[in-house]
């Protein structure tokens, strides 16, 4: 009964995903034709894809009230400016560390495994079609729109989550250099906080048939996808998901807390790995994991700044898909990339396109275009590993979104000291 009661929430999702992953498969693209009232109805994976997006819709529209809320009322609580530089430091120290540890094992990975052997690249440039419309964008137009807005409205807005992210940090520390006087605009921001991890939690009474819906149309749509080369890079890229979900994982859990932090981190790991996998998307995860983090003894204002700033800069998946890319794409044409600098400049590109490239709002392929412009690759060949994005899209956000709850705990553990778990009410 309490083992029910602990996981009933979760038994739901995965019930409601493995219904919805099996509908999906069965009917495919192509689906069904039935005959009722005197018409034809054509039934498909993508029939169920509406039910699946007005709930995805539904955690959409918290998501910036959540960021903001959760940002601005952490910092105005933590009220010592001395401890939001530590949190911050610790942040980039824990997210470049990871994602660095993430692109050398995904390198090596990649030249043990060598998926694109023996395929050819014309075959590979039919099957992806050419990308049209590519347009190189400078080095610093990606910065400006990642990191800022044009307008006060648009900061409002999902698709510039990390514009909202700066501004968010900059309004607490303000509201917290003015004192006494902008306590009603704290107490405000808390109050709201409050309000929307409720919305939140209702909104996920609906999770088992909304992720089960929205599940069925992706796996529906990717099955003609996997051929071929693509096929060997998924597994591969299934392979080092699971050895770094569970095994990177569970490390970092030990070093941020010992046994109790691996307890602690496999106890609450469940939901967000499922809303991860249905809905391939960090940014949908942001109110679970908040959850998540908090439930695991991280403090409010910790968890409440790493993981919207997590879900946007911090993209573990992200950067495994980025080195695959590169070394996909370098294969083909057969450019050597077994030297120590090529090593290193692999690395990089893949921490550029996982850590800032993956938060630019509308993107589309601005990642894939900046692989081809950095190594000296025509852009006519962006389809080509523009099909990798699409098809290691749930395991890559399964890494990008439960990786934030692991790091809240490092950078916990480096901000509060070794026994932080310990500390109850943290």
């Amino acid at each position: 009964m309490a083992f029910l009661k602990n996981y009933l929430s979760s038994l739901t999702i995965i019930i409601g995903i493995i219904i919805g992953g099996l509908v999906g498969y069965l009917l495919g693209p192509e689906g069904i034709s039935l005959s009722l009232f005197g018409h034809n109805w054509q039934f498909t994976s993508a029939s169920f894809k509406p039910i699946g997006q007005i709930f995805l819709n539904m955690m959409f529209v918290t998501i910036v009230p959540l960021v903001f809320f959760s940002i601005t009322s952490s910092i105005t609580k933590t009220n010592q400016t001395a401890r939001l530089k530590k949190i911050l430091f610790s942040a980039l120290f824990v997210f470049v560390g990871t994602a660095t540890v993430m692109g050398i094992i995904s390198y090596f990975g990649f030249l043990w495994y060598e998926p694109v052997k023996g395929f050819n690249l014309q075959e590979l440039m039919e099957l992806s079609g050419k990308a049209l419309e590519v347009r190189a964008v400078s080095l610093s137009d990606m910065f400006v729109r990642t990191l800022t807005a044009g307008d006060f409205l648009d900061l409002f807005r999902r698709n510039n989550l990390l514009a909202l992210i700066i501004f968010s940090i900059f309004l607490g520390i303000s509201i917290v250099l003015v004192g006494d006087k902008a306590k009603p605009i704290a107490a405000l921001l808390e109050s709201g906080m409050e309000v929307v991890l409720k919305l939140v939690k209702i909104i996920m009474y609906a999770a088992p048939v909304g992720l089960g819906c929205y599940f069925a149309d992706i796996v529906g749509e990717l099955g003609p996808r996997i051929v071929g080369a693509y096929a060997q890079v998924l597994l591969l890229y299934i392979i080092l998901t699971i050895v770094a979900f569970f095994g990177l994982n569970t490390i970092y859990a030990w070093l941020a807390a010992g046994k109790a932090g691996v307890k602690a981190f496999w106890s609450t790991a469940l939901t967000p790995a499922l809303t991860a996998i249905a809905t391939t998307s960090s940014a949908a995860c942001i109110p679970v994991n908040l959850i998540a983090t908090k439930q695991m003894n991280v403090p409010n204002d910790i968890a409440e700044t790493v993981i919207p700033l997590g879900a946007n800069t911090h993209k573990d998946g992200s950067v495994m898909g980025g080195v695959f890319k590169i070394l996909f794409l370098l294969t083909l044409l057969g450019i050597s990339f077994d030297t120590p600098m090529m090593f290193l400049a692999v690395i990089l590109v893949a921490l550029l396109v996982g850590i800032v490239i993956g938060a630019i709002p509308s993107g589309g392929m601005t990642a894939e275009v900046l692989i081809c412009t950095l190594f000296g690759v025509p852009v006519e060949y962006v389809g080509i590993i523009l099909v990798i994005s699409i098809i290691i899209d749930i395991p890559a956000t399964l890494l990008n979104s439960t990786g934030n709850n692991v790091c809240a705990m490092l950078i916990t553990r480096m901000v509060e000291g070794k026994n932080w778990i310990l500390k109850k009410g943290a």
